[in-house]
């Protein structure tokens, strides 16, 4: 399989997730074995890749940087980028973050697809995973298994019964993405908002962008697109979060209530070892 990068460049623009500000996105086509890099145009063009051991901070978000330079939730982003199974892309951004848009993924693949795609020279190569790897947090889990395909299983638990016990199983396709988890949107607990916005974020979580929970209750349920939107969305994260890894992995991924944090240690501990991975032409 040839690498991808998108065909023709194309913008966005809208408020950022924690910042709260309008923030303008270009996604640039990229030459082959670029990979995905973030660049600051407000800083002077800095750039920096999208790799797991480029990650600063996982509170709330993966954040992504190099010094004093950094980019924060990208997770979504990424999941658009590798659900529309590109290799080389430049994010151009002129603040912080990209803008949130709906709160999914389904607003980033939507832009990709709009600017098209185009196949590159080289070998579009995988991660392939030989051997379990697993990491634990407090009764949090998160594990790489080998496996055929790119596949997900995860279970999350909260204390609101708006969310309960969620559990899904899910096999990577791009049109599975598109219909089954790209559409899915973030969420956040409405008594939490005050202390976020103290700290410096969630200044532009909406009624619009995120699913509000309030005790029991989703605030605005109209707009709900799954019953079990919320595991949906967890995966989304895990998938931008595996993104990455630098190349599509070939692994089962199981989780157990694991987030950002979780997720990168995942990766960290997978390629702290090369008895626990490959790489191979992806098929």
């Amino acid at each position: 399989m040839a690498r991808r990068t998108i065909a023709t460049e194309v913008t966005t623009d809208g408020v950022a997730l924690h910042a709260g500000r309008n923030i303008r996105m270009t996604l640039v086509p990229a030459a082959a074995e670029t990979g995905i890099v973030f660049r600051r145009s407000d800083l002077g063009g800095a750039e920096f890749p999208a790799r797991y051991d480029r990650v600063t901070e996982t509170r709330l978000g993966t954040v992504i940087g190099e010094g004093e330079v950094r980019v924060g939730v990208i997770e979504h982003l990424m999941a658009a980028i590798a659900g529309a199974e590109i290799d080389d892309l430049i994010v151009t951004l002129d603040g912080p973050e990209p803008p949130i848009l709906d709160g999914d993924a389904l607003s980033y693949l939507d832009l990709i697809l709009r600017a098209g795609t185009r196949e590159l020279r080289g070998i579009r190569n995988a991660v392939r995973v030989l051997r379990r790897v697993e990491v634990k947090a407090g009764d949090a889990s998160a594990a790489l298994v080998p496996a055929d395909r790119l596949e997900f299983e995860l279970e999350i638990v909260f204390a609101s019964a708006a969310i309960g016990q969620q559990r899904l199983e899910w096999i990577f396709s791009a049109e599975g993405f598109r219909n089954d988890i790209a559409p899915a949107r973030t969420f956040g607990f409405i008594h939490e908002l005050e202390s976020l916005n103290k700290a410096g974020l969630a200044h532009g979580a909406s009624l619009d962008n995120t699913l509000a929970i309030d005790g029991d209750m989703v605030v605005n349920a109209t707009l709900l697109r799954f019953a079990d939107e919320f595991v949906r969305h967890k995966i989304l994260d895990a998938l931008g979060d595996m993104a990455l890894a630098g190349a599509p992995l070939i692994a089962r991924f199981e989780g157990h209530k694991s987030g950002h944090a979780l997720n990168n240690v995942l990766l960290h501990t997978l390629f702290a070892n090369p008895a626990n991975f490959e790489f191979v032409a992806a098929g």
